[in-house]
């Protein structure tokens, strides 16, 4: 009989799901759901409901949970042997909160298989919305926290990464800050993820060292709730948080609801739920040293694996807990696709002119910069959206062109010069890494192979690799990382794109330059100007 695991990822966009085959090392099912187009109920652009004016950004855990019900009745009717799936594991974007009453643990207890999972849970919230990583109203309560703990070092230290407005535990605060009651209603605070994954065990599930480690709530070196930090949140937070458990571990086996309604055995193991991101290093294999990622998304995000604790002090990166044991190290910027497709669009472009042109320029774009901040950053931090444009106007089709490739790239290696252990090669995932010609521009400027997968879905594929490793490890097997996920690699199309070395003197300079602009602007430094006509007169 096959041996199955599922992996779902819960992105801010929509749901995927995969199933593997251990034995045939194949993908055997994927399955993905548009929470705007395939949900009657939500809507909303992209799934997200966005208020410009107070930069606060919510889903509804709804939406989720209709997602989930949608997703198991595809696989009902898909041909797939459900009764084979040994074990689930899940995914889901990192530091959303679901925040829910004491009717919540009795009603997924009880779920009975004739009623949907939405007119069961729907009265289950003491907050009908959930705060999501794009959310950056909170840089109040980041302030608070960070001066209640004793500055930006020790919070970095402590919980491996500075106070963020998209984290867990500055989203809580707010929440307890306008709702006491509210807050004080609330039996308990889940992440996305264990929220999900109570759902399918029946009962309240942990949360794991990986996507705890993005709330500022937990000890990154004891891998605990640390009370200082708690203490500097909210009170009696302690008692509304689940406890905290390895990324590996058996958390229960699948709930009768779902044995009813969809035909999994009994005997189906729940896996405990992790982050997007800690998910999508296994997905991609980042299981040895040198080896990081792109992923190029809604943000894009450069995550690699660590086999030594790290920390970035200027406050920027993060460090948290790896599905392997170890760490990971990573840096989130907001401006991705959608700057990207904010650009092509303009200049009413397809991909392919917007690839076209980019070939037609060259690297260093005769010395033009442009610091796209169309969006708020979250690295370097900027509140306030504004594009800068230094040599060049928004009329000039071309140089923006290059311009927003070569500073998403610019700024990616500028800001990731903390991580001690530098990459060998870089694995590239997500929408933008179809394009050969974007990351062409990022091999040079990292002066490194880039890999391009065909693998675009590596946080779903990452949370099923994650169900077979849990599973097998405790059925006593000898099981490892290595030989499980690379046997999956080698049957998967990679392009490797060299970088071309020539281009590394131009673009070595060129990012002392783009730090320049990036002080001058967001520091007040001093005017660059020089530097770059300098760079001109070399180059050009």
């Amino acid at each position: 009989m096959s041996e199955l695991f599922l992996g779902i990822d819960f992105s801010t966009q929509s749901l995927t799901g995969i199933i593997i085959d251990y034995r045939l090392k194949q993908v055997i099912f994927r399955e993905h759901i548009n929470y705007g187009h395939d949900l009657s109920l939500y809507r909303f652009k992209n799934g997200i409901i966005v208020d410009e004016n107070s930069q606060q950004v919510h889903s509804n855990p709804l939406m989720w949970i209709e997602a989930l019900e949608l997703f198991f009745q595809k696989l009902l009717f898909s041909g797939i042997n459900i009764k084979c799936i040994k074990a689930i594991s899940g995914s889901a974007q990192q530091h959303g909160t679901v925040y829910l009453n004491d009717k919540f643990e009795e009603k997924i207890k009880n779920l009975g298989p004739n009623a949907s999972l939405v007119d069961q849970l729907k009265n289950s919230f003491t907050r009908e919305t959930s705060p999501i990583w794009m959310d950056s109203s909170t840089t109040k309560q980041c302030k608070e926290i960070r001066e209640k703990l004793g500055g930006k070092r020790k919070v970095i230290i402590l919980t491996g990464s500075d106070t963020f407005e998209r984290f867990s535990g500055p989203q809580i605060r707010k929440f307890y800050q306008q709702y006491p009651q509210k807050y004080e209603n609330t039996k308990i605070i889940h992440l996305i993820s264990s929220f999900l994954a109570s759902i399918l065990t029946g009962k309240k599930a942990p949360i794991d060292y990986g996507d705890g480690a993005g709330m500022n709530l937990m000890n990154i070196k004891q891998k605990i709730w640390d009370e200082n930090a708690l203490n500097a949140t909210a009170p009696n937070l302690k008692e509304k948080l689940p406890p905290l458990t390895e990324s590996f571990k058996i958390i229960g086996n699948i709930s009768q609801y779902f044995i009813k309604k969809y035909k999994f055995s009994p005997e189906t193991k729940i896996i405990a739920w992790s982050g997007d991101n800690p998910n999508s290093l296994i997905g991609t294999g980042l299981i040895k040293k040198g080896r990081f990622a792109f992923s190029l998304g809604t943000s894009d995000t450069y995550f690699g694996y660590l086999q030594k604790l790290q920390f970035d002090m200027e406050g920027e990166g993060h460090i948290f807990g790896a599905p392997t044991g170890d760490y990971m190290s990573l840096i989130c910027f907001k401006n991705g696709s959608l700057a990207r497709e904010k650009i092509k669009d303009d200049y009413d472009l397809t991909w392919e002119e917007f690839s076209n042109i980019l070939n037609k320029t060259p690297p260093g774009n005769y010395g033009r910069i442009m610091l796209p901040y169309f969006y708020p950053e979250i690295v370097p931090i900027v509140l306030q959206p504004k594009v800068y444009r230094f040599g060049f106007d928004e009329n000039e089709m071309e140089a923006n062109i290059r311009a927003i490739i070569e500073a998403q790239f610019l700024s990616m290696r500028l800001h990731s010069n903390w991580i001690v252990e530098k990459p060998n090669k870089i694995y590239a995932t997500g929408g933008a890494s179809a394009n050969k010609e974007i990351l062409q521009i990022a091999a040079d400027i990292f002066k490194t192979p880039i890999i391009k997968f065909e693998i675009t879905d590596s946080a779903a594929l990452g949370a099923a690799f994650r169900a077979t490793y849990s599973y097998y490890i405790n059925q006593n097997s000898n099981i490892k990382w290595e030989g499980l996920i690379d046997s999956f690699m080698e049957e998967q199309k990679q392009e490797k794109i060299n970088p071309d070395l020539t281009n590394g003197p131009l673009y070595d300079d060129m990012i002392q330059i783009y730090d320049k602009f990036e002080k001058f602007v967001l520091k007040n430094g001093a005017n660059p100007e020089i530097y770059r006509k300098e760079f001109i007169r070399k180059y050009y």
